[in-house]
């Protein structure tokens, strides 16, 4: 499975709190887009698609919310619901998510440009495609 779990370093005082990101470093690419999700209901799913070549790292930012993982051969469940922790999701990795708390907000960190074409949407072809 091409996933991890990542500690995001969090500076802080009696002031607050900070974490820090920064691509090639605590980022394992090179940061080409940065976009969030809001205002999620949490009976919606999302995602349902994989990527040919792209490499994230999502951050419940607040709340929480459920990522279904599958590689074509195993599928694992992973919850978000810290914003020192983020989920790095690599190449051809089917990704769900479910289980929406109310308000909750991600961060995702993208290692390309956006490009419709880099989608697979359709789960059928997306197992064609890591299975070939």
């Amino acid at each position: 499975m091409n996933y991890k779990l990542i500690d995001l370093h969090v500076y802080g005082d009696e002031r607050g709190k900070l974490i820090s990101i920064e691509g090639n470093k605590n980022i394992p690419f090179d940061i080409k887009r940065v976009y969030w999700i809001f205002d999620t209901i949490p009976e919606q799913d999302r995602g349902c698609h994989a990527h040919k070549e792209l490499e994230q790292i999502i951050v419940a930012m607040d709340g929480a919310c459920q990522f279904v993982l599958d590689d074509g051969k195993t599928r694992e469940t992973v919850y978000l619901n810290r914003p020192d922790k983020g989920l790095y999701i690599g190449k051809n990795m089917w990704r769900e998510m479910k289980h929406f708390s109310y308000g909750c907000k991600l961060m995702i960190i993208a290692s390309t440009y956006y490009n419709e074409d880099e989608y697979i949407r359709n789960y059928e072809d997306f197992l064609k495609e890591v299975n070939a």
